[in-house]
């Protein structure tokens, strides 16, 4: 059944020049002068006008405060550390996301809760999740306690899986009813909303990230997203190292992180932002080719907005319904230069976080061993329109 897959891609892309890789950025003009800007004046770390700036458009875009930092899993610690996440506690996570999110839990020295994530676009089901909580957990005022191992769960995770927004209300219901506070990992929506607002923005605090394969780049980054002021001062504070000003000496009031984007990064990253629109639109197009080449298989589906959501597209992704065919299809197309891959082996499956708690994910390990994504550059779709 792959062998239809196959071919209507191959037939796609005969024409793009090989190889063909999963997502590659795009520079012009604008990120040559503004980094020659940052060589010539010398700013290239931490401090200079481009951090500033990079901060505040990205504020502006997004409708929250936004403090650049070196990378998204830096943005996810700082986001958990400032979410008042504790040593000993626990915290909700998709068992389906990238390792970041578990890694930054394991920073604040908190383990992973792991929660299945396979309906739909990597969502969450509510119902289950209710249940769940419900039977396995007491209910106290500052969160949830696990039956099991007597540790106190107050924050809850949810990641937007390739771009595509998560369920908010459902979501921030759930985390209201159970007292839970809430932390979105946005590292790879830059650019999705749900009903109209920015992901990132409904929880406490959230982190993106703008690593080379994201939909903007600065090379290497992140943020730290949040609608709070103080949360917002916080974490600018605890990612210069907790730095106080000080005219005569180098002075610090508690254990920061050396996380701030540095100046360099940011210039890229300001001139990114100017073509994100751009970026959105070719993605928008390059995902409605996909959605008509594969409209009716059904050996696959291709995963595409709800009614509610509108993604930034940012990878490209299908679902086959046959779970044994996956490895066959990804060889064949590597093997006619076309990049793809599967998605992260669930992070209960890991071998360092394989004894921690869980519900039931295995419809999330069916899920996962059945999606690959493909081809997403915003500047794929040039090649097809050219005729």
């Amino acid at each position: 059944m792959s062998e239809r897959i196959f071919q209507s891609l191959k037939d796609l892309l005969q024409d793009v020049p090989r190889p063909l890789y999963m997502h590659e950025p795009f520079f012009d003009e604008a990120e040559k002068k503004y980094v020659a800007e940052c060589l010539d004046a010398g700013w290239v770390s931490s401090a200079g006008g481009y951090v500033k700036k990079f901060g505040e458009d990205l504020g502006a875009y997004t409708k929250s405060y936004a403090i650049p930092t070196v990378n998204g899993t830096a943005a996810l610690h700082l986001a958990f550390k400032l979410a008042g996440v504790e040593a000993e506690e626990e915290v909700f996570c998709p068992c389906i996301t990238f390792v970041a999110t578990a890694n930054a839990i394991k920073y604040c020295h908190a383990t992973p809760h792991f929660l299945n994530n396979s309906d739909g676009n990597f969502l969450y089901n509510i119902q289950d999740l209710k249940e769940y909580f419900t039977a396995a957990f007491e209910k106290e005022k500052s969160g949830l306690r696990n039956k099991r191992t007597g540790r106190l769960v107050r924050v809850l995770c949810v990641t937007h899986i390739f771009g595509f927004p998560a369920q908010m209300d459902q979501i921030l219901d759930l985390c209201e009813e159970f007292n839970l506070k809430l932390v979105e990992d946005a590292a790879e929506s830059l650019g999705s909303f749900y009903k109209g607002r920015h992901t990132g923005s409904f929880g406490l605090i959230s982190a993106t990230s703008f690593n080379g394969n994201k939909i903007l780049t600065t090379g290497a980054g992140g943020a730290v997203l949040t609608p709070s002021k103080d949360l917002a001062k916080k974490a600018l504070h605890l990612s210069t190292t907790a730095r106080v000003a000080d005219p005569y000496a180098h002075s610090h009031d508690e254990v920061g992180y050396n996380y701030r984007m540095p100046n360099i990064n940011a210039a890229l990253g300001c001139a990114q932002l100017e073509k994100l629109e751009v970026f959105l639109k070719k993605k928008e197009r390059m995902a409605s080719v996909y959605a008509n080449i594969f409209e009716g298989f059904s050996e696959a589906r291709f995963m595409n907005d709800d009614e509610y959501s509108k993604s930034n597209h940012w990878m490209h992704s299908l679902v086959l319904e046959n779970e044994g065919e996956r490895n066959a299809l990804l060889d064949k197309l590597m093997g006619i230069n076309i990049h793809c891959r599967g998605v992260w082996k669930p992070m209960h499956l890991l071998p360092m976080y394989q004894s921690c708690p869980k519900m039931d994910c295995s419809k999330s390990e069916r899920l996962a061993g059945r999606t690959i994504n493909f081809p997403s550059s915003a500047n794929l779709i040039d090649y097809l329109e050219v005729a």
